[in-house]
């Protein structure tokens, strides 16, 4: 048994030598592709359509009685890793370490890039407009809560646009150093994740103080600091931080999800199956929307989404943002764009993006 098994245990070293070699081959295929890239004028090394049609592929063709969900993420560090031999890829993201913006972007980027916190979803933005980033990931909208407003904002003020949408599943966790939920007197977490724990936390909690913080990671520092005090934040913040798992899956909704999205300098190149981000005032008269709504019907456009924020600009005004499905260069949504531009007030394209497709569960 023990000779068979010293066997099985030298097979195994000899095919992660073969992987090793196979690792050292493709870094050297990347760097020629990056070279070819530098040739022909191309200023971005980071391509995620291409990016997610390998991961698909790859996924797809399976790896035998290996994980489908591992190939995924085997390979998307490969990718990570020759990217960062390529041109090391700043990603700014809100932080601290361990928040659910951290998970989306090492799930977009791998764990080779170089990241960087920002304080707040503004500091992101600033952080890629500034060009100490190359790209930032930002909360956008929650299945339970709806929009991240400070998010919607940044994108109407600012330059950026969205070149990348990921839905993450959120599984919020009761993080703490109490020996129980009788002696925990103040609950720790950011507005959002305390909205999408609201009836757990009247239920099990109803006693203790909540208490609204820039991050669900700042949460977890917060009550890494007080043992009475207990935080909602990931599985992540729990490992990061030397918290205590007190509770799993807190959140009201089983079906809890965010969508993030990567902003960047420029949007996405057309991929056939992708989405684009609107936003559009209306002239202060009878009919308004009812006429662009038209826009989009008579272009056999389909809104996935349409929302109004208050206008910066004067009070009791409003800009609408709309989702719809399309690229900016199809010629439906170009004609579409040229046709809101005579009737609104403002047009503003906020990116064209690969539309996020969840992977198929295995077989």
């Amino acid at each position: 048994m023990t000779a068979d098994l010293d066997e099985l245990r030298r097979r195994i070293d000899a095919l992660d030598d073969r992987v090793v070699d196979l690792l050292a081959e493709r870094a050297e295929l990347a760097d020629a592709a990056a070279a070819a890239k530098r040739a022909a004028g191309l200023a971005s090394m980071h391509d995620p359509e291409r990016e997610r049609r390998v991961l698909d592929r790859l996924a797809e063709r399976g790896a035998g009685r290996f994980p489908r969900d591992s190939v995924r993420a085997v390979f998307r560090e490969v990718m990570s890793g020759c990217l960062a031999l390529e041109q090391p890829l700043a990603v700014a993201f809100l932080g601290p370490e361990g928040t659910f913006s951290h998970m989306a972007a090492r799930h977009l980027f791998g764990l080779a890039a170089r990241y960087r916190e920002a304080t707040s979803i503004e500091g992101v933005f600033d952080a890629v407009a500034r060009g100490d980033a190359a790209a930032g990931v930002v909360p956008l909208e929650n299945s339970t809560e709806g929009s991240v407003t400070f998010t919607l904002d940044a994108l109407l003020e600012g330059s950026l646009l969205i070149r990348q949408e990921l839905v993450l599943d959120v599984s919020h966790c009761l993080l703490g150093r109490a020996d129980g939920l009788s002696t925990i007197e103040r609950v720790y977490s950011h507005p959002q994740a305390l909205a999408q724990c609201r009836v757990w936390l009247a239920r099990h909690l109803p006693h203790a103080q909540v208490v609204q913080t820039s991050s669900t990671a700042a949460a977890a520092r917060e009550a890494l600091a007080d043992p009475t005090a207990a935080a909602v934040a990931s599985r992540l913040a729990s490992e990061l931080y030397g918290l205590a798992i007190l509770r799993e899956r807190i959140h009201d909704r089983p079906e809890n999800a965010t969508r993030f999205v990567v902003v960047g300098t420029s949007d996405a190149k057309r991929t056939g199956d992708d989405k684009t981000t609107l936003a559009f005032s209306l002239n202060d008269e009878r009919g308004a929307l009812r006429r662009v709504l038209e826009v989009f019907d008579a272009a056999s456009l389909n809104l996935t989404r349409i929302e109004s924020r208050p206008s910066r600009q004067r009070p009791w005004e409003y800009v609408f943002l709309a989702d719809l499905e399309g690229h900016r260069d199809d010629a439906s949504v170009a004609e579409a764009v040229r046709a809101l531009g005579e009737r609104c007030a403002m047009v503003r394209v906020l990116g064209s993006y690969p539309r996020f497709r969840a992977p198929a569960p295995p077989a």
